[in-house]
């Protein structure tokens, strides 16, 4: 995918808000606010002051001198309460003062506070565009669960307050539709990207585990799947199999105690979270063995980096895939998750050739293009709201 040609854009000033400063939406709005400041635009931060830790406070650091508008954390609860009053209130005030031209909001919660203030703010003078990006979010809801209609009433609910929604993969949008139903607003489908030194292969420490996993703790990501299938690795291939975690989460004292119970076979290392580049030394193949995702960072960053992967067939991996999306693994099903690893240790598992992957990657998700598009769906919204 070229690089799209637009009219550049006035200098605008953005701020991005979202709740939770981890994983891929972190990664994300960082990525944005790079281009972003480059082109020469005014970027600030809300987000929650409770969720990270001592790495995500280390980007922190490296990001506040980029942010003319500031850094902006409050306890944000990640289910609704009479909490969400007051944070509202102070962040209305805060943003107020900024006299902000984009409201880009990101997941739910960031997405409802920010589309709330967005549409305070328009009963005075001041009208900031108001955008929402799901990044999964409450499309991951059973549409049956009573949480689900809930979530999928709110956001019918709050569309009403938004001037254009941004999809990070098709399968967001079409569950977004399908579960909340038709927008009243326009919408864009926006990649994740890469930056180019993400690109350069990495190799592997010479005492790397055999596989290796890396992201949120907790049970969407299937975690506990790849737990479950380790010892069936080892019983089946007969011998003793390792396996590296990193990352952090709800779920994570659960893993290790579930990892203590595995077998004297397999042999299990718990990490903090660390650069996906510097975690890729730790294994020999990578396993995403998510029940739900969207667009998934990891799995660009570890077939950009030629890394051996093992995903699961859910939400947008298809896409990233594309005509090799045979190679996924049946979601949620935890002999078909064995079933890989044992074809990978035992070499009879077929992988697609990782520089044809690298070029497929490189061509439709670099950064470059994602903030071109986010920047296109800007002027467009500025466009509509003359």
């Amino acid at each position: 995918m070229q690089k799209r040609d637009a009219t550049p854009l006035p200098k605008l000033r953005i701020v991005h808000c979202f709740r939770s400063p981890v994983g891929g939406i972190f990664r994300h709005v960082r990525d944005l606010i790079d281009e972003q400041v480059k082109a020469g635009h005014e970027v600030g931060i809300i987000c929650d002051s409770n969720t990270g830790g001592a790495f995500e406070e280390a980007m922190f650091k490296d990001l506040k001198p980029s942010l003319a508008l500031g850094l902006h954390r409050l306890a944000m609860d990640r289910s609704i309460g009479p909490r969400d009053i007051s944070v509202v209130w102070k962040l209305f005030r805060e943003i107020k003062a900024l006299n902000v031209d984009v409201l880009h909001s990101h997941g739910s919660k960031g997405g409802a506070y920010a589309r709330i203030i967005g549409s305070l703010l328009r009963i005075g003078s001041k009208r900031p565009i108001r955008l929402y990006c799901p990044h999964g979010g409450s499309v991951h809801y059973d549409s049956g669960s009573m949480g689900g209609k809930l979530f999928f009433m709110l956001e019918r609910l709050m569309e009403r307050f938004t001037d254009r929604l941004i999809f990070v993969s098709n399968y967001e949008r079409d569950g977004f539709f399908s579960k909340v139903g038709s927008a009243h607003c326009p919408d864009s489908l926006v990649y994740n990207g890469l930056t180019e030194p993400e690109f350069e292969p990495i190799s592997t420490n010479k005492d790397a585990a055999d596989f290796l996993y890396i992201g949120m703790m907790r049970d969407l990501k299937g975690v506990d799947l790849f737990l479950n299938a380790l010892p069936m690795v080892a019983e089946k291939t007969g011998r003793k199999i390792s396996a590296h975690l990193v990352g952090d989460g709800p779920d994570l004292e659960a893993y290790k105690s579930r990892a203590r119970d595995l077998g004297t076979n397999v042999e299990t290392t718990f990490h903090d979270p660390m650069p996906a580049r510097e975690a890729f030394c730790l294994g020999q193949t990578l396993v995403v063995p998510s029940r739900a995702e969207s667009m998934p960072y990891i799995v660009l960053e570890a077939l950009a980096a030629k890394r051996t992967l093992i995903a699961t067939n859910v939400g947008g991996i298809p896409e990233i895939f594309g005509p090799y999306a045979n190679a996924l693994v049946k979601p949620d099903d935890v002999n078909a998750l064995a079933s890989a690893m044992i074809g990978q240790i035992q070499n009879t598992r077929v992988n697609v050739e990782s520089d044809k992957f690298a070029t497929r990657i490189h061509e439709m998700f670099s950064a470059s293009v994602m903030a071109d598009s986010v920047m296109e769906a800007y002027q467009l919204t500025l466009k509509e709201g003359d």
